[in-house]
């Protein structure tokens, strides 16, 4: 499984006031507000860590098949950061995902993934090579083979990323 999200953080800055009483506290537990109080760049560890949630949370909708708003029941730690880079893991209700995230000024990018070594197999596509189940879940079929990719799509703002696993 995969699941993704991406941000415009110019939008974000425009829709969004991180900074209002009670956001920060509403999404993130002890651990993570630490993080973000800690943080040389707050505002981009809040959009980090709200991407890998994210991201994550539609690995776990997928396998339970269960939508609810559960912010702070998706647990981030982030392994290794840069201004640029992040890896990190996610916990919820027992699983463990992976995350890899793209830093750039205007947008966040967040790949999950259930295992790390799917991380090095990350295939970006384009919309016209994906299509959805009945349950209305996108996939892309493989040509020539009765295999279908799960597909992760995500857009926010000016952005958009469709990514999946590349068959190992």
């Amino acid at each position: 499984m995969i699941g993704n999200d991406v941000i415009d953080l110019v939008k974000s800055r425009n829709d969004s006031n991180w900074r209002r009483q009670g956001f920060v506290s509403k999404l993130f537990n002890t651990h993570e507000r630490i993080l973000i109080e800690n943080s040389q760049n707050p505002e981009i560890e809040v959009w980090l860590l709200w991407s890998m949630k994210e991201a994550a949370y539609k690995i776990w909708n997928r396998q339970t098949g269960i939508r609810m708003y559960m912010p702070k029941r998706l647990r981030c730690s982030v392994i290794e950061s840069s201004p640029c880079y992040a890896v990190g893991e996610v916990a919820c209700e027992g699983n463990r995902y992976y995350t890899e995230t793209f830093i750039c000024s205007d947008f966040i990018h967040t790949i999950a993934v259930e295992e790390l070594i799917y991380l090095e197999h990350i295939l970006e596509i384009t919309r016209d090579e994906i299509s959805k189940d009945s349950f209305g879940i996108p996939g892309i079929s493989i040509k020539d083979q009765n295999v279908v990719l799960p597909v992760s799509v995500s857009n926010h703002g000016r952005f958009e990323r469709i990514v999946t696993i590349k068959k190992l």
